[in-house]
């Protein structure tokens, strides 16, 4: 397997999408613990946008310090992993690895790179659940941060019309 190396930058915003392990639908049913989990986070960030879906979840954070951004990601890992029971179907390497089978082992991470690049990724991120067929109206999802985006007038109520949803660049990141 390969040695992934990751390169960040201090004080850059990054997109992250983490998934759960064989796409297993938990994250909505215990949305509370992953809120939590967010919260217990001992490390210095600031969560800039985000949409939590059943399997998989998309958010930008900004950090001062880049190193930090791996210990971020395990540490929310690990501690929504804490407060959830054992999986059955674990593997015989996830058990010898202490592995609960929640998570899958790596995730996707993008610096971003300019204003441009964080509107196509804010866009990604508020029309995802349209995308997986959730919902009609990204207004309709209430596990992202559309609606705080809403109240600081970044988005109008009812973004991604058909006009909206054909001007975004980036609707496949996955």
């Amino acid at each position: 397997m390969p040695n992934y190396r990751r390169y960040f930058q201090n004080a850059n915003q990054v997109f992250i999408t983490i998934v759960t392990y064989n796409r297993l639908p938990i994250l909505i049913s215990n949305i509370d613990i992953l809120r939590q989990s967010f919260q217990q986070v001992k490390y210095e960030y600031n969560l800039i946008a985000g949409v939590v879906l059943p399997d998989h979840l998309h958010f930008i954070i900004r950090c001062e310090n880049s190193g930090f951004i791996p210990k971020i990601i395990s540490s929310v890992k690990s501690n929504f992993s804490r407060e959830m029971p054992f999986n059955n179907y674990q593997s015989e390497k996830q058990i010898l690895r202490r592995e609960k089978g929640i998570w899958q082992r790596k995730y996707f991470d993008h610096i971003i790179r300019d204003e441009d690049d964080l509107h196509k990724h804010l866009d990604y991120i508020h029309y995802n659940p349209i995308k997986h067929g959730y919902v009609q109206k990204v207004r309709d999802w209430e596990y992202s941060s559309f609606e705080k985006f809403i109240e600081k007038g970044y988005y109008d109520c009812d973004w991604c019309n058909f006009e909206d949803k054909n001007g975004i660049k980036f609707l496949n990141l996955e």
